[in-house]
């Protein structure tokens, strides 16, 4: 005759729920010494029976065991905190600039005229508007950076058609210079223009003076 399979579900009897109770129990902490010997495992078990009696089997010590399920459950909490405010708020800004420049990129592939099959008549409108106004303000720049250009050039040929006239004046006495240089080098120093006394006259005049006065050979 084969055993009948128990349904698992809440006992109605009192005593019958007692007298399972007993036995369940006696049979679980009966499996869990055999674990614990078979395996080497560190093994606490807690029960409580329906009237608050508190039943525990612990193969070395049910506070030890307890206390090291406590430490694990902060290591695992170090390791793997839930997110704070911060970071979430933090994920949140980042979520929203990921957006942004999502939607500038769009844009900007716009501008360039690329990906505008799934814009509708007002979005196309809208941009037609935009680009129009962006080349104003492009032509208008590009007028003012001209204009300042123009300036500066004529800046810059005022200073060069200055700077020219400056040298045609300085060439202009030229001329005059070099001739008052070359005027004051020709005129003889006061010992060249002095004239000399006959005090002054050589020897050797002398001598060739008298040679001649007398028909003398002249001394060599």
């Amino acid at each position: 005759m084969t055993r009948q399979k128990i349904q698992i579900k809440k006992i109605d009897n009192v005593a019958a729920r007692q007298v399972t109770f007993s036995k369940r129990r006696r049979g679980l902490f009966k499996k869990a010494h055999e674990l614990s010997t078979l395996c080497d495992a560190d093994i606490a078990l807690l029960v409580f029976s329906a009237t608050g009696k508190l039943f525990e089997y612990s193969s070395s010590s049910t506070g030890q065991v307890l206390e090291r399920r406590n430490l694990q459950s902060e290591r695992i909490d170090r390791l793997d905190p839930s997110p704070s405010l911060e970071l979430q708020l933090e994920s949140n800004t980042h979520a929203m600039l990921r957006k942004e420049v999502a939607e500038k990129t769009r844009e900007l592939r716009h501008l360039r005229g690329e990906e505008l099959q799934g814009l509708g008549l007002e979005e196309l409108r809208n941009l037609e508007k935009l680009l129009e106004g962006g080349l104003t303000r492009l032509m208008e720049t590009k007028d003012e950076q001209f204009f300042k250009e123009i300036s500066s050039l004529k800046r810059k040929g005022a200073e060069l058609m200055e700077e020219n006239q400056q040298l045609k004046q300085q060439m202009e006495k030229l001329p005059h210079v070099v001739q008052a240089v070359v005027a004051q080098q020709g005129q003889p120093s006061d010992s060249t223009a002095r004239i000399r006394s006959p005090a002054d006259t050589p020897q050797a005049d002398n001598s060739s003076d008298i040679s001649l006065r007398l028909g003398l050979p002249f001394p060599n």
